[in-house]
């Protein structure tokens, strides 16, 4: 009798996916075979291979486990230096327009006539910019006097009255005003601005607890991407015949399965020293050949429909993340 902490893993480990032999069935076959793994799995050969609602859960506890603990396991001192250099060339910027609109203003005394007209056009365009920089960072407005309807600008199908109500939608940004009966900013309900306001102010006071709620319900709330992904993945299919629901269910958890584990591999190659030129292929291109070898061979496919429905699945899956991450942001916001 084992009395080992050991032992009280393997125990753990084998309550959760029966680990002696069913994990070694079904690894590898989830990450290089998958759509084989998906067939077998339909087709009755359920106690070979761990179930994939037991492995989503799994890996859904990885996730959460490894992520509490590495904090941020992509952030690097390159992203970080480059980070600053982004953040010190928008800080210059202002600088430099200031000192360009000097320089175009002291050559219009010896310009002629028809070089003064364009010097002061793109001295014009350049204290436009100069004041929209000014309102999306919450400086004074420098040239008052300029609004972005003055003189002759190539602006689409933009009236003058369109972009006077654009530049007073910037003020009320800048200024706070935003869906306020004074605004120029609004849904058109009272009742629906004030509670946008409420949420915005909740946000902008507490960014880092929103940010807490937004992965304590991922994590709480990740069984969601199953129900959202199945009416997409029979969208994917359409014109199958054959094929149900259950079939489609499988194929989900499966995939979203790997995808996570995939995460939690990379995330644990960048976080002990593992050039980003190994893990970040394998995060940006592995899912793709993985989601052709899935629905290839788990729905008897030939390459050429596979790739056509492969792009609507890709379609697809950016549609099921959005609305999943909507989900969160709204559960973060009311709650």
């Amino acid at each position: 009798m084992h009395r080992s902490i050991g032992a009280f893993w393997h125990d753990i480990l084998h309550g959760v996916l029966h680990f002696e032999g069913k994990f070694w069935r079904t690894l590898p076959l989830l990450v290089w075979n998958p759509g084989n793994l998906t067939r077998r799995y339909v087709h009755g050969e359920r106690a070979k291979f761990i179930s994939p609602i037991a492995l989503f859960l799994f890996s859904v506890f990885m996730m959460f486990a490894v992520f509490s603990f590495l904090d941020d396991p992509f952030s690097s001192d390159q992203i970080a230096v480059a980070n600053d250099q982004v953040s010190d060339a928008v800080a210059e910027q202002p600088g430099l327009i200031d000192e360009e609109i000097k320089a175009k203003t002291a050559q219009l005394s010896q310009a002629t006539p028809e070089e003064r007209a364009k010097l002061e056009q793109q001295i014009l365009d350049l204290k436009k910019g100069r004041n929209i920089m000014s309102n999306l960072t919450g400086e004074d407005t420098p040239y008052p006097d300029v609004s972005l309807s003055d003189g002759e600008a190539d602006t689409g199908n933009l009236t003058p009255r369109d972009l006077d109500q654009f530049e007073t939608g910037l003020e009320d940004i800048k200024e706070g005003n935003v869906l306020t009966e004074d605004s120029s900013i609004s849904t058109g309900s009272s009742a629906t601005d004030k509670w946008l306001r409420d949420a915005f102010g909740r946000i902008t006071a507490n960014p880092d607890l929103l940010l807490y709620k937004l992965k304590a319900n991922g994590y709480k709330f990740a069984w969601l991407l199953i129900p959202i992904s199945l009416p997409l993945v029979w969208l994917t299919l359409i014109g199958r015949r054959g094929f149900h629901f259950y079939d489609h269910a499988i194929f989900a958890t499966y995939s979203l399965s790997f995808m996570s584990l995939l995460f939690i591999t990379c995330a644990l190659l960048a976080a002990i020293g593992v050039a980003e030129s190994i893990w970040l292929p394998l995060i940006l291109f592995y899912p793709l050949f993985h989601m052709y070898r899935q629905l290839r061979h788990a729905y008897g496919l030939g390459k050429i429909e596979t790739f056509f429905r492969l792009i609507a699945l890709l379609v697809f899956t950016v549609i099921s993340l959005t609305l999943f991450f909507a989900i969160l942001l709204a559960l973060g916001v009311l709650g």
